[in-house]
């Protein structure tokens, strides 16, 4: 059933805020010159995915979970769009492919063997990753592996079409604190 509202949901995001998600591609051309980020995650079944964000680190950052990267790699529009969740927006095409939900445990990299090894334990692969959950909107991040399966685990255990609604709604207006960088 959220199958369903995923593909609408994405469909009609993208046509509606294409013009906006042009202007924020402009606005990151001139920041990074590179404004969007392909990076390959884990996702539904362990199968590796590509995943598209607007770039909010500057081009020579190392690919690593975003609580392993420092504060001053971040550009200020990439502040900017981290803290209004925008860099997520280019998600949209993932969810609208098959590769992602808006909803469900957040795609981990490929070299978070503590996190893939806990979700793994606890089934949390057996459902397509998402743009935002319950641990986003709690703010829980992947720096807290063991607990973070937890709460994905638990999510998809009890997850209503309420819940889906709620915790997109949650993301919007901007609840949770996404994941954290060190200082």
């Amino acid at each position: 059933m959220t199958r369903f509202f995923d593909v609408v949901l994405s469909f009609f995001g993208l046509l509606f805020l294409s013009p906006f998600l042009i202007l924020l591609f402009l606005v990151g051309l001139f920041d990074t010159g590179s404004p969007v980020f392909r990076q390959e995650r884990v996702g539904r079944f362990e199968r590796p995915f590509i995943l598209v964000k607007f770039r909010t680190m500057q081009k020579d950052t190392l690919f690593v979970a975003s609580h392993l990267s420092h504060s001053s790699k971040i550009t200020k529009f990439g502040s900017f769009l981290r803290k209004t969740k925008l860099d997520e927006l280019p998600q949209l095409w993932n969810v609208l492919k098959g590769d992602m939900s808006l909803v469900g445990p957040r795609p981990g990299l490929l070299n978070q063997k503590e996190l893939r090894r806990a979700r793994k334990v606890r089934g949390v692969f057996n459902a397509r990753p998402g743009i935002t959950g319950l641990a986003q909107v709690s703010g829980i991040d992947m720096s807290t592996p063991e607990l973070l399966a937890e709460i994905d685990a638990e999510m998809l255990k009890r997850i209503t079409l309420f819940d889906y609604f709620k915790y997109i709604i949650m993301t919007v207006t901007g609840s949770g604190q996404g994941d954290a960088v060190k200082r």
